[in-house]
């Protein structure tokens, strides 16, 4: 056996061992991507030294970007949670669409509450609209809350600022304006076939009662003005819409153009977001009558979450940087390239198949931006921005009980297992394939 061919094996061999830590041994992801990644490393030939540092190398460049951006997008959505935007928003599309419209109105407030919060936390703040909006309309509670659970999940895979894709994008060296608009072009299809549309045919099938409300909403701050309907608007989408604008001045401005170096300047991911944080603690927080005291300790509270999610993205920055100077990522590249296998295909299948065993988003779009990161790199005219979609979309494939996504869905709507498997995994299922049929379709064009 040739060490290219050992290689391989022993990599796929580790991404076993990875599987069955996490799922069936209960390992915490960051320390299996570690243990995985040195064991990698000591395989392929590196020397011990070289191991250490080039694993601290990769978690470094990954981190040393990515930490902010997820950082400043936390702080954002704490502050639209306890200023009551996401309320503001669902109430003045459900005016403007009307009752007969509530599905599409629903998973409009889901992709626009979804730009800058987690799903879990997105859900939470819904949760409440949801069955309030039921109640109210006596519509069926699943017509309701299919489209919203489905926006929410769009938001999370495809559309940056969110973790998955904003590691995916920073792995791929993909544009992320240009990644924000494919996104978008792929997102919304599939957030209506997997919401409004899906949300439709099971309310028929399936009836739950909307009688209690199953989560709850963040502190409830009676004594302050909620932000208006457009200024919230302006404040979740600012960090979008700079990032645009700078791929816009890309295309249209000379290189050496001072509003395009302004427009780069501002649509950079890290300020971009910094700019939404900073409007946003006026607009959410000092505005509507907070302290500064109080918005201090909504910033400080918004990052207790991040500490999970940054070392589990780190350690796939780690690992990425261990196959590609292990020589493991060369090989599989030019694998790929003489197997005609579709990189897009592909990355979606490693992401789909991690997704599927292991249960976590951001475990699969990590692990297969790694593996596919090498790949890329050796295809030459691949649209690197529909390579990061296409794991997206695999990262949201097929989830099931080993999806703490799964259980929490169940809980919030008071589901049964067969119906979370009728409803969540159908939709989550219906996700990945939609939006890998609309990447690949995408790629004749891009």
């Amino acid at each position: 056996m040739n060490h290219d061919l050992s290689l391989i094996l022993f990599a796929l061999g580790a991404i076993i061992a990875l599987v069955l830590l996490i799922a069936r041994f209960k390992m915490h992801p960051f320390l299996a991507l570690t243990l995985v990644a040195l064991a990698i490393g000591l395989y392929s030939g590196m020397k011990l030294p070289e191991i250490a540092k080039t694993f601290q190398l990769g978690v470094g460049n990954t981190l040393g970007f990515l930490s902010v951006v997820v950082g400043l997008g936390l702080m954002l959505g704490k502050l639209l949670a306890e200023s009551g935007g996401a309320q503001v928003v669902a109430r003045n599309f459900i005016r403007l669409l009307g009752e007969k419209r509530l599905p599409w109105a629903m998973l409009l407030v889901a992709l626009i509450v979804g730009v800058p919060v987690l799903f879990t936390v997105g859900l939470v703040l819904l949760v409440p609209v949801i069955y309030a909006i039921a109640r109210e309309t006596k519509s069926p509670l699943l017509k309701i809350a299919i489209p919203s659970v489905a926006g929410l999940s769009v938001a999370q895979g495809l559309l940056p600022p969110h973790p998955g894709p904003m590691l995916a994008i920073e792995q791929m060296h993909a544009n992320v304006g240009k990644t924000i608009l494919l996104g978008a072009l792929v997102g919304l299809p599939t957030a209506i076939v997997a919401g409004p549309l899906f949300g439709l045919l099971v309310s028929r099938r399936l009836q739950v009662d909307p009688g209690t409300v199953a989560a709850t909403a963040p502190h409830s701050h009676a004594q302050h003005t909620p932000p208006g309907f457009g200024l919230t608007l302006l404040t979740i989408l600012t960090p979008i819409l700079l990032m645009l604008q700078a791929t816009l001045a890309d295309l249209m401005l000379p290189v050496d153009n001072l509003a395009r170096d302004v427009s780069d300047f501002v649509g950079s991911p890290i300020i971009a977001m910094l700019l939404a944080v900073l409007l946003g603690t006026w607009s959410f927080g000092f505005a509507r009558g907070f302290s500064g005291k109080q918005v201090l300790k909504f910033l400080e509270d918004s990052l207790a979450p991040a500490a999970g999610i940054l070392l589990v993205v780190g350690a796939g920055g780690g690992l990425s940087k261990i196959l590609d100077q292990g020589g493991l990522g060369k090989i599989i590249a030019h694998s790929v390239e003489h197997a005609r296998v579709s990189p897009l295909l592909l990355g979606w299948l490693v992401a789909a198949s991690i997704r599927v065993a292991v249960g976590s988003a951001t475990v699969a779009i990590t692990m297969a931006s790694a593996i596919m990161a090498p790949v890329a790199a050796g295809t030459p005219g691949l649209s690197r921005e529909l390579l990061v979609l296409a794991m997206g979309s695999g990262s949201l494939f097929l989830s099931h009980v080993n999806d703490s996504g799964f259980w929490f869905v169940k809980e919030s709507f008071k589901l049964t297992v067969p119906q979370t498997f009728k409803t969540w995994t159908v939709l989550e299922t219906s996700i990945g394939l939609v939006g890998l049929a609309l990447v690949l379709l995408l790629s004749y064009f891009v």
